[in-house]
């Protein structure tokens, strides 16, 4: 995409705040006189204008680590030692039509890793994550969790959007639809896909797309590699003072056109674009850039430790685009392909092995930080996948195991989350969400109230409909994971 592309494709960007100050060079140059008097119409045109929340919220921002390809949770978070008891039994009354996805079905399988209680709760950790869990009092955990689909394009589709087929609007995009931007210099919305550039997760950037919300509202996806954003910096050829100048005319010539169409919301959007691309310019880089920060703080991420310095990376670019009015930030912890994600269909003690080195320091020290920093309150913090594995074990001499969308756990930090609770449970082996089973819509519906947005108000008309995130279904927000 060329500089003038990127420049159109923003029509309706973030720098509302600019135009303000760019009244008074409008008076200057001769601009009519009752532009200022339109300005209250033109900020209803602003579909990034920060808004008020239904209720008051208990976050600002959300900050939601995806692990990507659907982690083990009788091998993470949900401890079950009747499992460890059962372990080479047959898993009675099974079969494919139970949401098996492969062949190879094997008999139950205990977790091979060592399990440990932390903190005041007791909560039950495996040692996968020893970093993680010693932040076991700040998390809300979530075990009975469940989703319609055991494939992961639709899975993560539901997760992300709340439908198992694409062109529906994603979380943050229906987060960003609905409070605006608090940032002018950087989009609100923003996509880190894995670090090590294993690849986009299944159905690309469809899980953080607007769908029939305006694409303003769509997730940025920042580039894992090389330049996180293309066309961004100037070309060397032209100062800062001649870019100025040039910004300066054409947006004399836009004025006098909006002056004569003050309802006119895509020029009006056109000349943000614009002044929001130029601040982006020095806003962006320094945002970006995680060096500037303390040794200290690199270190307590772990962009000093080799396994896990890319994740490090984009977890504390996370906390400064959050401390700079960001609204939503989602990190992907791998990538498309099996063994290049949490999908451990093989060699479960490998795949989750090395996923949790990537990402148990820079998780931790994102709460830790956030924490000392006073931005854990008001930063919602999550952890989880698309769906869950089952208990049995599958292919050969390194088992792993295949997909489950009965049963998986998610946590919750910050944001106003009651650290150490533990809601829902799934039966005694983990294969199903047993006791306060929370549907994904459920789950978004609890989202949704923690920055003080109802879900059932929260809606736009589309095809005949009040489109909501959590669908026609009810839903129920999970009043019990908050203080």
């Amino acid at each position: 995409m060329t500089r003038r592309e990127l420049l159109q494709r923003a029509g309706g960007g973030l720098g509302w705040l600019a135009l303000a100050t760019m009244l008074p060079r409008a008076d200057s140059n001769g601009a009519t006189a009752d532009l200022k008097s339109q300005l209250s119409n033109l900020k209803s045109l602003n579909p990034l204008a920060p808004k008020r929340p239904h209720f008051r919220p208990r976050a600002k921002s959300v900050i939601w680590i995806f692990a990507n390809g659907g982690p083990s949770q009788v091998d993470t978070f949900d401890y079950k030692p009747e499992l460890a008891k059962m372990d080479g039994k047959k898993l009675e009354g099974f079969d494919n039509k139970t949401g098996f996805f492969q062949d190879a079905v094997g008999p139950l399988m205990k977790s091979p890793f060592a399990w440990r209680q932390h903190g005041q709760s007791g909560t039950w950790v495996s040692d996968l994550f020893p970093n993680m869990a010693q932040h076991a009092d700040k998390m809300a955990f979530i075990h009975s969790c469940w989703t319609q689909s055991n494939n992961h394009s639709p899975a993560l589709f539901m997760m992300n959007t709340g439908a198992t087929r694409m062109g529906f609007p994603c979380v943050g995009s229906w987060i960003t639809y609905g409070l605006g931007s608090e940032s002018a210099n950087l989009p609100s919305f923003v996509v880190m896909s894995d670090p090590l550039n294993r690849g986009l997760p299944k159905g690309n950037a469809s899980n953080w797309g607007a769908g029939f919300l305006p694409s303003v509202y769509q997730g940025t996806w920042l580039r894992p590699q090389g330049e996180p954003i293309d066309n961004l910096k100037r070309p060397a050829a032209l100062t800062d003072e001649r870019q100025r100048a040039q910004l300066d005319l054409l947006a004399k010539l836009n004025r006098r056109a909006l002056a004569e169409s003050a309802a006119d919301s895509e020029l009006a959007a056109r000349i943000e674009s614009f002044e929001l691309a130029y601040r982006m310019q020095t806003a962006a880089p320094e945002a970006f850039d995680v060096q500037r920060e303390p040794e200290h703080i690199k270190q307590l991420y772990g962009l000093d430790h080799k396994p896990c310095a890319h994740f490090a990376a984009q977890c504390l670019m996370a906390r400064r685009l959050v401390e700079r009015g960001v609204r939503f930030v989602q990190i992907y912890s791998g990538g498309m392909e099996n063994q290049l994600s949490w999908d451990c269909h093989a060699d479960l003690i490998g795949n989750h092995r090395g996923f949790a080195r990537e990402t148990d320091q820079p998780v931790a020290a994102q709460l830790a930080d956030h924490e000392q920093r006073g931005l854990l309150d008001e930063t919602l913090v999550i952890w989880g996948g698309e769906f869950g594995r089952l208990p049995v074990s599958q292919k050969g001499d390194k088992p792993g195991r295949d997909h489950n969308p009965h049963a998986f756990t998610v946590w919750l930090a910050g944001g106003g989350a009651k650290g150490g609770v533990h809601y829902g449970e799934t039966d005694e082996i983990g294969f199903k969400a047993a006791v306060n089973k929370v549907h994904v819509r459920d789950f978004h519906a609890t989202i949704l109230a923690a920055l003080g947005l109802d879900h059932e108000k929260l809606v736009f008309p589309f095809q005949g409909l009040d489109q909501r995130l959590t669908g026609v279904e009810d839903a129920r927000v999970i009043e019990d994971i908050f203080a």
